[in-house]
C-alpha cells in the first residue's frame, strides 16, 4: 500500500540518519515517534494512534539494528504487524513529543522535530483536530522547539498552504525557505534536507566591524571548512573497561611540594639573562586592542595573490540580533565590493589576547541550485594574510625553459582532462574506511561495507581522453634513448680516493706459482683469484675462496 511505501522511506531515511548521528554527534539525544497507528505505545499510554518506537536518548548499536529491522519488503511486513495503521491526530503526537522533551532532567542546548510525511491534510480536513495540532505546535515554538517539515512529493503535488504551513516553525533566515516549501521527490533529497537541518550553525566568534568612526557591523565568524579526522582513543581502566580520567599537577622540583596556579611565573630568557614575569603582564603584553575587525582600505582583486594563502580561510555573515541594520549595511558592502571587483583589507583581532592579523575579505555571492537549496552562502571569506616576516626568499634551481611546441602539446593534455571539480564530492577514504569497521564491529556485521575510494585516478579513463597526445608529448621533450623504467646510474662522489675505481689486477703464471710454493695463495683477494681462474681456463662451481685456490693448484700441479 502506499502507506507501507512510506514506510520503506521513512524507516531507511531514520537509518541513515542514526548511522549519521553516532559518527557526527554521539552525545545528541535522539527519538523516533510513530504517528497514525494501530496500536498505542506511549509514556503513561495518555495518547491512543501514537507509537514511541525510541525514547529519548544516545543512539547506539542497538538502536541502529532494530531500525534496520523495519527495513524493505520483511520491515514493511514487520511494522505492519507491531505498529500497524489507524487512525492519524498530529496533535496527540505532538503532545507526546511534549512530554518526551521535559521528561528529560539534562539541559538542551537545543530541540528540533521533524515531521516527516507524503499527506498535506493529515486529518482529511477535520476542522477540530487541526486546531489541535496548531495549538499545541504553538505551544511546543513558545518553548524553543524548532519544528520542521521533511515531505515527498506526491501525487498531485503537497501543498503546504493547506495546513503545515501554521504548524512548522518560520526559518531561520531566507535560505531555508526552500527547504520548507519544495517536496523532496527522492529520498537521497531528504537525506540532504536532514542533514542540512542537523548541521547547527556555531560561531567561532561574533564581533564588530568597524566601517569608520561610530559605524559597526555585527558580525559573525564561521568555520565553514574544518579538517576530519579521526576521533581520538579514550583510555580504558584494564580491569572493568572503564573511562579513565587523567590529571596534570605541577610539583617543586626540590621540596615536591604541590604548586598552585597563583604560585607559577613565567620567564623568557634574553641576551643570557632570564626575564620571570607575572601571568597578569603576560596577559598585559598579549593585548593589542580590543577584538573586532577594521576596516582599513580597499583593494584591487588582482593584488591578492594565491601564495598569499597561509591558514584556512573563515567565513563572515552579519549578525542582524545583535546591532540593527546590520544586514542591511553588510548587504549592500557585499554588493559593491562585488560590482567593483575589490577586496576589503582589514585588521583583524579575533579574541581577547590574541595578536593581530592583516586579513583580505573576500566578496562571495549567494548561489543556488535547481532545487532553490542554497549551495553557496552570501557573505565574506576571511583570507588571513602574511606579514613581510612571513615571507621567505629562495633561490630554485634553473632549468631549461620548454619550447613553445612542447607547451602547445602541453595545453591539449590539460584541456582533455578537464572537469568540473567540487570539494563536496570527494570524501577521505581513510575515514571513511574507519567508520566503516567501526560500523560493522558494533552491528556484528560479517564484514564491513566496502568504499569508493573517489580519489584515485581514474587511469583507463584518462588513457582513453589523451590518446596518442601522451606518446607525442615524450617524443618532444624526451630524448630517443630515454627509458622512464630505467633506474638513473648512482653518481660517483668527487674527490674521494676510495669512490675512485681500481685498475685490474692480472698474474702471470711465475707469479702465480711462485704464490703456490710459498703458499701466499690465501692473501690474494676473491676478485684476484676469479680473474686468474678465467685467465687461465679454470672451471669452479664453487665461488668460495678455499674452492678457488684448490681448483688454481690442481691447475698448476697437472
Amino acid at each position: 500500500s502506499k502507506k507501507q511505501t512510506w514506510m520503506k522511506k521513512q524507516t531507511m531515511e531514520h537509518y541513515q540518519s542514526w548511522i549519521g548521528k553516532i559518527i557526527s554527534s554521539d552525545k545528541d539525544l535522539v527519538a523516533l515517534v510513530f504517528y497514525g497507528t494501530e496500536e498505542s505505545k506511549n509514556p503513561r499510554n495518555s495518547f491512543k494512534h501514537v507509537y514511541v518506537y525510541h525514547d529519548l536518548s544516545e543512539p547506539g548499536a542497538k538502536r541502529v539494528q532494530e531500525v534496520d529491522a523495519l527495513r524493505g519488503e520483511k520491515g514493511a511486513k514487520l511494522a505492519a504487524e507491531t505498529i500497524g495503521s489507524g487512525e492519524t491526530s498530529l496533535g496527540d503526537a505532538l503532545w507526546c513529543c511534549a512530554n518526551l522533551y521535559s521528561d528529560i532532567k539534562l539541559r538542551l542546548s537545543h530541540k528540533r522535530l521533524m515531521i516527516f510525511t507524503c499527506r498535506d491534510e493529515p486529518h482529511g480536513g477535520d476542522s477540530v483536530k487541526d486546531r489541535q495540532a496548531r495549538t499545541k505546535a504553538s505551544d511546543l515554538k513558545e518553548t524553543g522547539v524548532v519544528i520542521d517539515l521533511m515531505h515527498l512529493m506526491k501525487p498531485g503535488g503537497f501543498d503546504i498552504s493547506l495546513f503545515f504551513c501554521d504548524i512548522v516553525s518560520p526559518p531561520e533566515d531566507e535560505s531555508e525557505l526552500g527547504l520548507q516549501l519544495q517536496p523532496s521527490d527522492k529520498l537521497e533529497d531528504l537525506l540532504k534536507r536532514v542533514r542540512a537541518k542537523e548541521l547547527k550553525k556555531r560561531a567561532l566568534a561574533r564581533l564588530n566591524l568597524c566601517l569608520g568612526e561610530g559605524i559597526n557591523v555585527a558580525v559573525g565568524i564561521y568555520a565553514t571548512a574544518v579538517a576530519a579526522r579521526k576521533p581520538g582513543s579514550i583510555k580504558l581502566y584494564r580491569e572493568t573497561n572503564e573511562p579513565v580520567r587523567s590529571k596534570t599537577r605541577t610539583f617543586h622540583t626540590q621540596t615536591g611540594s604541590l604548586l598552585l596556579p597563583s604560585e607559577i611565573k613565567k620567564a623568557q630568557y634574553y641576551g643570557g639573562k632570564e626575564i620571570v614575569m607575572e601571568r597578569d603582564e603576560v596577559d598585559a603584553i598579549k593585548k593589542f586592542d580590543d577584538p573586532g575587525l577594521f576596516l582599513i582600505g580597499f583593494k584591487p582583486m588582482e593584488k591578492l595573490k594565491l601564495h598569499h594563502h597561509i591558514r584556512p580561510a573563515v567565513f563572515l555573515y552579519p549578525e542582524e540580533d545583535e546591532v540593527k541594520g546590520s544586514s542591511c549595511l553588510f548587504s549592500a558592502l557585499l554588493k559593491k565590493c562585488s560590482e567593483r571587483n575589490v577586496f576589503a583589507l582589514c585588521r583583524f583581532i579575533s579574541r581577547r589576547n590574541y595578536p593581530p592579523r592583516f586579513v583580505a575579505l573576500l566578496p562571495q555571492n549567494e548561489e543556488l541550485d535547481e532545487g532553490k537549496v542554497q549551495i553557496t552562502p552570501p557573505g565574506f571569506n576571511v583570507i588571513y594574510l602574511p606579514f613581510a616576516d612571513d615571507f621567505r626568499t629562495l633561490d630554485p634551481p634553473q632549468f631549461p625553459s620548454a619550447s613553445q611546441t612542447q607547451v602547445d602539446k602541453m595545453k591539449e593534455i590539460v584541456s582533455k582532462l578537464r572537469f568540473k571539480y567540487r570539494s563536496e564530492g570527494f570524501e577521505n577514504p581513510v575515514i571513511q574506511q574507519h567508520f566503516r569497521n567501526l560500523e560493522a564491529l558494533a552491528l556484528d556485521m560479517m564484514a564491513p561495507e566496502e568504499i569508493e575510494d573517489l580519489i584515485m585516478p581514474k587511469v583507463d579513463q584518462i588513457d582513453q581522453r589523451l590518446g596518442p597526445l601522451v606518446q607525442e608529448f615524450k617524443d618532444l621533450v624526451y630524448p630517443a634513448y630515454y627509458n622512464p623504467e630505467s633506474k638513473p646510474a648512482a653518481k660517483r662522489k668527487t674527490g674521494q680516493s676510495g669512490a675512485e675505481k681500481k685498475p685490474k689486477v692480472e698474474l702471470t703464471e711465475d707469479e702465480l706459482k711462485a704464490h703456490v710454493q710459498n703458499n701466499t695463495l690465501v692473501k690474494l683477494t676473491v676478485p684476484v683469484l676469479k680473474d686468474a681462474c678465467k685467465q687461465f681456463g679454470v672451471r669452479t662451481t664453487g665461488t668460495k675462496k678455499q674452492e678457488l685456490i684448490d681448483a688454481l693448484i690442481a691447475r698448476l700441479r697437472s
